[in-house]
C-alpha cells in the first residue's frame, strides 16, 4: 500500500481506524450524557462512577490499543521485527493506567468545575484517535515516518501519561459568563482550531492539543 506521494505504507492491522471513529462517538456521548443528566437533574454518585468506568475504556484502553498497534507496525519495519519481544509493546499500557488514575482523582475532587488539574482523558483519547486518520490521509512522508518511529511513540506515551497525572491547571470549556476578557483563552483556542481544521485537516488535532495546554498555562489564572 502506498501514500499519495509514492511512500510505501505499513498495512494497518485490524482496521484500527475504526477505533478512531468509536472514540469520536464516545466523546460525543460523554458530552451529551453529562448535559442530559444536568438537564433532567438525574445526577447520582453511581452515575458518576459508571461514567468514569466508561471513560477509562473509551479514552484509556482504546487509545492504548491504538498505540500498541502503531508500535507493532513500527517494529514490523525492522528486519527482525517479527521476533520483537512483547515487552517492547507494554509501554502502551501506561495510557490506560494513567487514564484510570486521572479519572479516580477527578471523582474525588469537587473543585474541577471551571478548570482541570491535569489533562482530561477525553482530550488524550481524541489526540491518539487522530493518529490512524493522520497516517492514512497525510501526504507528508515525514509525518508518516514519525508515526512509525518507536522512539517517537514512546515519547508520546510518556508525555500524555504525565499530562494526565500532573497537577498543571488546564481550562475547561464551561463559561462563567460570556465576556471576552474572562473567556479569552477559550476564544483563541476556538479560532486556532477552526483555522487548523481548514488547512491541516486531521493533523489539526495534535496542534489543537498543544495549544490547549499552552493557552491554559499562559492564562492559568483563568483556569481555576
Amino acid at each position: 500500500m502506498y501514500n499519495a506521494d509514492g511512500t510505501q505504507l505499513v498495512d494497518m492491522p485490524e482496521k484500527i481506524w475504526l477505533a478512531s471513529l468509536c472514540i469520536g462517538l464516545a466523546a460525543i456521548a460523554d458530552f451529551l450524557d453529562g448535559f442530559a443528566a444536568r438537564l433532567l437533574k438525574a445526577t447520582s454518585p453511581i452515575g458518576k462512577q459508571l461514567d468514569s468506568l466508561a471513560d477509562i475504556v473509551s479514552f484509556g484502553v482504546a487509545p492504548g490499543m491504538i498505540i500498541y498497534q502503531f508500535l507493532r507496525m513500527s517494529f514490523m519495519k525492522q528486519v527482525d521485527g517479527v521476533d520483537a519481544s512483547l515487552l517492547w509493546m507494554l509501554p502502551a499500557l501506561f495510557i490506560p493506567c494513567a487514564s484510570a488514575y486521572r479519572l479516580a482523582r477527578f471523582n474525588l475532587d469537587d473543585s474541577e468545575q471551571y478548570g482541570f488539574t491535569g489533562v482530561p482523558t477525553p482530550a488524550v483519547g481524541l489526540l491518539i484517535a487522530s493518529f490512524p486518520l493522520i497516517y492514512w490521509n497525510s501526504n507528508n512522508a515525514t509525518i508518516v515516518s514519525l508515526l512509525l518511529n518507536k522512539w517517537v511513540l514512546y515519547a508520546i506515551i510518556l508525555i500524555v501519561s504525565y499530562c494526565m497525572v500532573s497537577r498543571m491547571p488546564l481550562m475547561a470549556f464551561k463559561f462563567k459568563d460570556f465576556s471576552v476578557k474572562n473567556n479569552l483563552p477559550k476564544l483563541i483556542l476556538i479560532i486556532i482550531a477552526a483555522v487548523a481544521a481548514i488547512f491541516l485537516q486531521w493533523l489539526a488535532v495534535p496542534i489543537i492539543f498543544i495549544f490547549y495546554i499552552v493557552l491554559s498555562l499562559a492564562f492559568k489564572n483563568q483556569t481555576t
